[in-house]
């Protein structure tokens, strides 16, 4: 039977759109799940758990895929993902959020990877570039809808819908895949590495948790921290010898050999922090400390995949005229003019230069993000297309929970040292104030005026960090190689 290319991309696009709505649409609605959980020291986990599952899923579920074919891996992990939006919507704690996030996680871990994989082997070289672009733009334009529409849900009705809302929209995808999506799989033995996936899992789990917990809950010589970094690199020795012995590896190492694949890779970790530092604390301030609605807040962060779908369009076509390199630096050029503009935010600066900035940082992933992923699928073969796919969105993932864990950290650590050197008696938990405006009420001049200032004075410290990466990120993409769609070679 042949795939009917055009009825499986709308299929592929509404699960995208799902994905790319979920991460934006919480951010925007987070300061009103606080104010209504409580919990504001969980506050990174609700986004850290997610991507801690998704992130230690990504890479099994894209070898599983090269092994047993795309559509039954991505119809196992849409399913999963419901499940976990599901409970997600009947969440009565911040605790019990965590833990169906992880759930959520679980399937998330197969959408997007297996979705840019799947367009990868239905389309050309050529057709791929201007595809993906196409796919990364619904990435973006979902992101603008998610930040708005996010605003709106938790103004006008329960916040459980952004959770609720993916579910006919997973259900579509779901039977699009199955219905008009055709591949042929071999009939050969399948070897899974199931003890290479094992200590995969365990590595990165522990790593994850060490740059959630460490710093705040945690010393970071503490023997928590210092016995979970030993688990990590334990585990991923372990893990390498188990690569180079089994016969069909998890992650194929052969992959780190490319200089390509290891410049791709490690720009789209760092860009991976850059995300989540904005997604996750860009609306925080503007409610918090520019004392604005949850609608200005989604407007300020949704700028940023307005730039992003535009610009993801424009790589496609870029990267056929002018190869990969250049426009890899043209998307690098803009996130670090777009980190140096955060690191100069201000209160006085207004919710319209926060959006300013969003949106050049949005023209940087557009130009960069479709570049990596066409040149990736253009350097190997098939077989080990979906674990190279998954292992570029495994790197982002891995920078995103790193962003938001460590980021997260470094904001609550600078907001105790703020605290302790004023004279008004307020503590981190007391953030959860500028987050509810009848909980203002309640409070003195004094009193918000101080959290709000600790607040701004832990973010520009945040925003920094974000230039420090934004500069190391450009410097990594100068080594990126001299290929263009035509001359890329096959591994």
């Amino acid at each position: 039977m042949q795939t009917n290319r055009p009825l499986v991309l709308i299929a592929l696009i509404l699960s995208m759109f799902m994905a790319a709505i979920e991460g934006t649409i919480v951010a925007a609605a987070m300061p009103n799940i606080v104010g209504d959980l409580g919990g504001f020291t969980l506050y990174s986990w609700v986004f850290s758990s997610f991507l801690l599952m998704q992130a230690i899923t990504t890479m099994v579920y894209g070898k599983l895929a090269d092994l047993f074919g795309r559509k039954p891996v991505f119809m196992f992990g849409v399913i999963i993902f419901l499940i976990g939006s599901f409970l997600c919507g009947l969440a009565n704690s911040m605790t019990a959020l965590v833990v169906f996030r992880l759930i959520q996680g679980v399937g998330a871990g197969a959408i997007q990877p297996i979705v840019t994989t799947i367009v990868g082997d239905m389309y050309t070289i050529r057709e791929r570039a201007k595809v993906q672009g196409y796919l990364a733009s619904v990435w973006g334009i979902s992101s603008v809808i998610g930040p708005l529409l996010g605003g709106i849900i938790v103004q006008f009705a329960d916040w459980a819908w952004i959770f609720w809302m993916n579910i006919p929209l997973g259900i579509i995808g779901i039977i699009g895949v199955y219905r008009h999506f055709h591949e042929d799989i071999t009939k050969e033995k399948k070897s899974i590495d199931y003890i290479g996936s094992t200590l995969f899992l365990i590595g990165i789990s522990a790593l994850i948790i060490v740059f959630v917990q460490a710093g705040t809950v945690w010393q970071w010589t503490s023997i928590e921290t210092i016995s979970l970094l030993l688990l990590f690199i334990i585990s991923m020795i372990l893990f390498i010898l188990q690569e180079k012995k089994a016969p069909s590896p998890m992650m194929p190492l052969f992959l780190w050999k490319e200089r390509l694949i290891i410049v791709a890779n490690l720009a789209t970790l760092l860009s991976g922090v850059i995300i989540l530092g904005l997604s996750s604390f860009l609306p925080t301030y503007v409610q918090g400390v520019m004392e604005e609605s949850a609608i200005v807040a989604g407007f300020a962060l949704s700028t940023m995949s307005i730039g992003w779908p535009i610009f993801s369009t424009v790589a496609g076509h870029l990267v056929l005229k002018i190869g990969f390199r250049t426009t890899a630096l043209l998307g690098g050029t803009a996130l670090l003019i777009g980190t140096f503009l955060f690191s100069l935010l201000g209160p006085d600066k207004g919710p319209v230069y926060a959006a300013v900035c969003s949106f050049i940082v949005g023209v940087g992933m557009g130009l960069s993000s479709t570049t990596f992923i066409v040149a990736i699928q253009n350097h190997v073969d098939w077989n080990v297309r979906g674990a190279a796919t998954s292992l570029n969105m495994f790197m982002r993932i891995i920078g995103s929970a790193v962003g938001a864990s460590f980021l997260g950290g470094l904001m609550n650590q600078q907001m105790q040292k703020y605290f302790q050197n004023k004279e008004v008696n307020v503590n981190i938990s007391n953030t959860d104030l500028l987050l509810d405006e009848d909980m203002r009420q309640n409070v003195t001049a004094d009193e918000l005026l101080t959290i709000q200032d600790g607040l701004s004075f832990a973010l520009h410290h945040v925003y920094q960090g974000l230039f420090i990466i934004g500069i190391l990120t450009f410097i990594i993409l100068l080594f990126f190689p001299k290929v263009t769609p035509d001359d890329a070679k096959k591994i």
